[in-house]
């Protein structure tokens, strides 16, 4: 067996969408400075590195990160790499690299071997085309290497509204380098916390061992 860690290492450096907060963090307690513990306190963006969308980032009626259903961010999931490299994602962009029965797709394209410190604004990224496609597969979630499911200038967010009405969960910024096309168990749980727009995961994929 064997787990690949696809998650982006979050740091003061670690980009972050274009007017959002960067990550940072405050050293309270010092055992240096005498204290019994080194306590820290961080701030960060519920989107920095990888990181789940709640609903309630972009529809007030939305769910929260404590609210989101786990079952959807763990268990089968498929490696899939793609040429594309801007523009919207189409089921033809796949076809022939899909096992079915399709639970859950993670998408990797070249944004995946970008540094953590630099931010990728012409990313590709899925249309309502391939989302309907996912949708009649019985697809749960879609996770992406990329910072959104929607273009990096759409104001709308016609893909993120799309996903949640066809009971889709997303993933956004994984970082696939050195994975291998193919299915794998994926955990990637979002954290308890309420009354936010997302939430950081720690992603990771497990090879399922083969059927003898």
């Amino acid at each position: 067996m064997a787990i690949y860690d696809i998650s982006r290492t979050i740091s003061p450096k670690t980009a972050v969408w274009p007017g959002d907060s960067p990550f940072s963090f405050e050293l309270i307690l010092s055992k240096k400075a005498g204290s019994s513990v080194n306590l820290t306190t961080i701030h960060l963006s519920p989107h920095t590195g990888t990181h789940a969308d709640a609903g309630f980032h972009f529809a007030d009626d939305g769910l929260h990160p404590d609210q989101l259903p786990l079952e959807k961010y763990m268990g089968q999931a498929q490696v899939v790499t793609i040429e594309r490299k801007h523009g919207g994602m189409v089921p033809a962009d796949f076809t022939g690299k899909i096992q079915m029965p399709l639970e859950r797709l993670l998408v990797h394209t070249w944004v995946s071997d970008i540094p953590d410190d630099q931010w990728p604004e012409d990313f590709p990224f899925p249309t309502l085309e391939l989302i309907e496609w996912l949708a009649e597969q019985g697809a749960v979630l879609l996770g992406l290497d990329s910072p959104s499911v929607d273009a990096f200038d759409s104001k709308d967010l016609l893909c993120h509204h799309r996903l949640r009405e066809k009971g889709l969960v997303h993933l956004e910024s994984l970082w696939l380098t050195g994975v291998p096309d193919g299915l794998y168990e994926l955990t990637a749980l979002p954290l308890k916390i309420t009354g936010i727009c997302g939430s950081p995961v720690r992603a990771i994929l497990k090879t399922i061992p083969r059927q003898t």
